[in-house]
């Protein structure tokens, strides 16, 4: 079990989970189990992305109280940052590895492996922001277009997790909800509706399950709350600028606090 507070136990925890994993996938007895490990290998590929940054700035924030092995402070700041900035080069090689991977588990999820057994579709919810931090989204899919929006939303996906908790929540739609004077958008299993005069925005995800195994969506799911002309007026939209709370996605630490994918 994670202690949440031990980051070496953590990680070795990690390591010996990912050999079991390794030795587990060298047979796979029900090959529709793979687009759940790839969920699942998502989710952990984002938390490593941020483990990275993290050590990263353990390196930078201790340059000067350092030394390397000869004694030296000046060696030890220049050990000290040139690890901080291999991190980082490993971090944006995983944002690539990230990308391919979820264009995999795009794939992955259209394949039925079964033709013989049909499968219903249904859309769970992933995320559904309003107010200002739906408007932070809402720029930047102004500024760089809704595929950027659906990337950036996805990063509330964690596999099997997120799937299980809208299942639980009855967050399941036979189509993705569209409401009145609401956009969608599409990228591969996603689907994403927004509205900038409402000022929400939602991400959902296609999932095919088993006749036996599909819960029947509501008649009518509920209408999302809207601002008021007044406030569309008085309250203005984030600026494009990135501020830290913009990076590691607003509201997200409470979920992965709760699901144990932050330290």
């Amino acid at each position: 079990m994670p202690t949440f507070t031990d980051p070496a136990r953590d990680a070795n925890e990690a390591y010996e989970a990912l050999r079991g994993l390794a030795h587990a996938t060298r047979t796979v007895e029900d090959p529709s189990d793979t687009y759940a490990v790839i969920g699942d290998l998502l989710g952990g590929m984002r938390s490593l992305r941020q483990v990275l940054d993290q050590l990263a700035t353990v390196h930078l924030d201790h340059q000067h109280q350092v030394t390397n092995e000869a004694r030296d402070l000046a060696g030890g700041a220049v050990e000290a940052l040139s690890a901080a900035d291999e991190l980082h080069q490993a971090g944006t090689l995983i944002d690539q590895a990230h990308e391919r991977l979820n264009a995999a588990m795009g794939h992955s999820g259209r394949i039925v492996w079964n033709p013989q057994e049909p499968l219903t579709e249904r859309w769970v919810g992933i995320v559904f922001l309003h107010s200002e931090e739906a408007d932070r989204v809402l720029d930047l899919i102004d500024r760089e277009g809704a595929e950027a929006g659906i990337e950036h939303l996805s990063g509330w996906d964690y596999g099997s997790e997120t799937t299980d908790a809208a299942m639980e929540n009855g967050d399941v739609h036979d189509r993705a909800p569209v409401y009145a004077g609401d956009r969608q958008a599409e990228t591969g299993d996603y689907a994403m509706t927004y509205n900038p005069q409402a000022g929400h925005v939602a991400l959902y995800r296609r999932h095919l399950v088993r006749p036996e195994d599909a819960l029947d969506p509501p008649a009518e799911a509920p209408v999302p709350p809207r601002r008021s002309p007044a406030a569309r007026e008085t309250t203005p939209r984030r600026g494009a600028g990135r501020d830290k709370s913009w990076f590691s996605h607003p509201g997200v630490a409470a979920v992965k606090q709760t699901r144990g994918l932050s330290l």
